[in-house]
């Protein structure tokens, strides 16, 4: 299973669009092929320190793969390359 991670914070247009990109590019692929996990660098001194110039952003398995503006399509590439490599 691939695990996206969005970091982003509270009033954050940018986090907006970004979450709703994912939510849709996820809902286009079978159950349970990626688990979506969120996180806000409000609530988390570690996440604040690393991310706060650059949220949100979005880590596939722990990599990072964008960060302010995210690309449905390359998203959507993303996570189907990931899914493939999985299953070969």
């Amino acid at each position: 299973m691939t695990t996206l991670t969005l970091i982003s914070k509270p009033d954050c247009h940018l986090c907006d669009v970004a979450r709703e990109i994912v939510d849709n590019v996820v809902a286009e692929l079978p159950d349970g092929a990626v688990e979506v996990e969120e996180f806000s660098i409000a609530s988390d001194p570690a996440l604040y320190e690393q991310w706060w110039e650059k949220i949100p952003v979005v880590l596939i398995d722990d990599r990072l793969h964008a960060h302010w503006r995210l690309s449905a399509d390359r998203l959507r590439a993303a996570l189907t390359d990931t899914r493939t490599e999985e299953n070969a």
